[in-house]
C-alpha cells in the first residue's frame, strides 16, 4: 500500500553503537527529513518559564527527564495530560509552541512534558521502533508510565482521565503506549504519526514511514490487542492528525491508524460523519455502540510535515510556529474538546444520575433536529450532546438542535445534571438526519480521498464511499473527482462535477 518517497535513512547509536554508513548518509543527504532520526530544527528552542523539572519520578530505565507545567488553582481531581516532542525538539520546545499549555490554563489539567536526549537517539527521537523502549513494562515507556504515577500522586490528577499526545516521533512512541497501557491513558492524539507496533527495527521504520504495510484492519487490531495486558476490553478514545501533502509520514498512515483503531473498537471503517473545519481540515468521526466518538481523523489538505497549530488569541487558535509547527488549525484545541477537556462529557466528574430513557427524534427539518427522552429522578437539567459533543443544556425533557447541515445524518446523546452540576451516565443513541441535500464536489488524490472518507482502499486499490466504483492504485499519484450525492455516497465525476 502506498508509494514509497525518496529514502531520507534514520540513524540512531544503539546504547553505544552506531549504524553503518552514517558519514556517508550524511554527506549525501544532509538536512533531509526521518522521523527516526533526522527532524532537524533550524530555530532556537524557546525558553518555557512556566515549565517544572521533575526528578526521582521513579528508576527511569529509559532516561528520559521528566518536565511539567501545572496551571494555577489546579484542583485535585484534574484531568492528565502527556506529551511528547518530535526528533531534536524538546520538553520546552513543545510547551512553548503546541499551544497545551493555553489550554491547561482554561481547560484546568496539568501537563507532563517527557524528554529524551541524545543519549537515547542521535537526534533526540522516542525510540518509537524499538521493542526494548516502547513495549509495555520496558524502557522509555515504562519511564513515561512512571512519571503519570508521579504525577497523578503530586497533583492529585484523576487517573481515569489521563491522556496522550505526540508529534512524529512522539506521535509513533503515543500509539505504542495508547496500545500497551490501555489501562493507563483514556484517551491519545496521533499527530503526523505511525500505527501502533508498525515497526520494531529501523529498517522497517523506513517502510511504515514511507510506505506502511497492507495489513487489514483486523492484523492493525491485533498489534494492538497483542500489546495490551490480557483480557482488555476497554480501549482509548483516539485522534489521528495527518497533513495530505506529508513526505516525511505518508498520508496513507492515517488510514492505517484510523483501519487499527477502529477495529480494536469494534466499529467499522466507514465515517458516522464527517465536517469541514477551518485550515481546510476534514474531520472524519467513528461511533461506538454509545454514538461517542471512538476514533476522530483530521485531514489537512496541503499540510507537510509537523504539528497543526494557529497563533491567534480566539478561542480555538493556539501556538506558535516554528519549524515543524505549522500555521493551519489549532489541533491541541480539537484534541481537547474530543477527550472532554473543555468539560463536556469526558471532562467531568461522573455523577449518579441514570441515563435517561426514550430518546427519541421528533421531528427534523433542513437545518434542525427536535428531541425529546423520559424525565429522571433528581435531574436539575440535561445535557445534550451531538456526535459526543457537548451543544447544549434543558430544563425540560426536550431540546432542539439548529444550524445543521442539510441532508447530514447527527447521531445524539443526553444526559441527566444534579444539582452539584454533576453529569449522570449517557443515554444510548438515536440517529437523526436533517431534510434536503446539497450536493458537493471533491477533487483529491486517492490516498485523500480515502483518509477523508470518501473512499476505502481494498488490496492495493480505492473505490468510492457508498457506490463502490473503482478509482485505480491506492496512492497519491491518481487523482479523482468525486460528487457526494447523498450522505455517505460518493460517484466518480471525472467529467465534470457541479454542486
Amino acid at each position: 500500500m502506498g508509494q514509497p518517497y525518496p529514502p531520507h535513512p534514520p540513524f540512531r547509536p544503539v546504547r553505544g553503537r552506531v549504524f553503518g554508513g552514517i558519514r556517508r548518509w550524511l554527506t549525501a543527504a544532509a538536512g533531509a527529513l526521518a522521523l527516526t532520526g533526522a527532524l532537524v530544527a533550524v530555530s532556537p528552542q524557546a525558553t518555557a518559564a512556566g515549565l517544572t523539572q521533575v526528578t526521582g519520578y521513579g528508576s527511569n530505565p529509559g532516561n528520559l527527564t521528566m518536565h511539567t507545567y501545572v496551571p494555577d488553582g489546579l484542583a485535585a481531581g484534574a484531568p492528565l495530560v502527556v506529551a511528547l516532542h518530535g526528533c531534536t525538539q524538546s520538553a520546552s520546545d513543545y510547551y512553548a509552541h503546541s499551544g497545551w499549555p493555553k489550554f491547561a490554563d482554561a481547560y484546568k489539567f496539568a501537563l507532563v512534558f517527557p524528554q529524551t536526549t541524545s543519549a537515547n537517539n542521535a537526534n533526540s527521537c522516542f525510540n518509537w521502533f524499538d521493542s526494548a523502549d516502547s513495549a509495555r513494562g520496558q524502557g522509555e515507556a515504562l519511564s513515561i508510565r512512571q512519571m503519570v504515577d508521579a504525577a497523578v500522586a503530586r497533583y492529585g490528577s484523576d487517573a481515569r482521565r489521563v491522556y496522550i499526545t505526540g508529534l512524529s516521533a512522539g506521535a509513533g512512541m503515543t500509539a505504542n503506549m495508547l496500545a500497551a497501557y490501555p489501562d493507563v491513558f483514556a484517551g491519545g492524539s496521533i499527530d503526523s504519526g505511525l500505527p501502533a507496533y508498525c515497526a520494531t527495527s529501523v529498517s522497517a521504520a523506513y517502510t511504515c514511514m514511507y510506505s506502511p504495510p497492507n495489513k487489514t484492519p483486523a492484523q492493525w487490531g491485533d498489534l494492538v490487542r497483542s500489546a495490551a495486558p490480557a483480557g482488555t476490553a476497554s480501549w482509548p478514545r483516539v485522534a489521528i492528525w495527518q497533513g495530505t501533502s506529508d513526505t516525511t509520514v505518508a498520508p496513507a498512515n492515517a488510514t492505517e491508524l484510523r483501519d487499527q483503531w477502529t477495529n480494536a473498537w469494534g466499529i467499522g471503517q466507514t465515517p458516522s460523519r464527517t465536517e469541514s473545519l477551518s485550515g481546510g481540515t476534514t474531520l472524519s468521526q467513528y461511533d461506538d455502540a454509545s454514538g461517542r466518538p471512538a476514533v476522530s481523523v483530521y485531514s489537512i489538505s496541503g499540510m507537510t510535515h509537523g504539528l497543526a497549530v494557529a497563533p491567534g488569541s480566539g478561542p480555538d487558535q493556539c501556538g506558535t510556529t516554528g519549524t515543524y509547527y505549522l500555521d493551519t488549525i489549532c489541533s491541541s484545541y480539537h484534541t481537547a474538546r474530543f477527550w472532554g477537556l473543555d468539560g463536556g462529557d469526558g471532562g467531568q466528574d461522573p455523577g449518579t444520575l441514570p441515563a435517561p430513557a426514550g430518546l427519541t427524534v421528533g421531528g427534523t427539518t433542513d437545518s434542525t433536529v427536535s428531541l425529546s427522552w423520559t424525565p429522571v429522578d433528581g435531574a436539575s437539567s440535561y445535557t445534550v450532546y451531538r456526535g459526543g459533543t457537548k451543544v447544549g443544556t434543558a430544563t425540560s425533557t426536550a431540546y432542539t438542535d439548529t444550524g445543521l447541515a442539510t441532508g447530514t445524518a447527527y447521531a445524539y446523546t443526553v444526559a441527566a445534571v444534579d444539582a452539584t452540576g454533576a453529569v449522570g451516565t449517557v443515554s444510548s443513541s438515536v440517529t437523526a438526519t436533517t431534510t434536503g441535500y446539497t450536493p458537493t464536489c471533491h477533487t483529491a488524490n486517492n490516498y485523500q480521498h480515502a483518509t477523508a472518507g470518501r473512499a476505502y482502499q481494498s488490496g492495493g486499490y480505492t473505490y468510492a464511499t457508498g457506490s463502490g466504483q473503482a478509482m485505480g492504485l491506492y496512492n497519491t499519484f491518481t487523482t479523482h473527482t468525486l460528487k457526494q450525492t447523498a450522505p455517505g455516497y460518493y460517484v466518480l465525476a471525472d467529467s465534470g462535477c457541479s454542486a
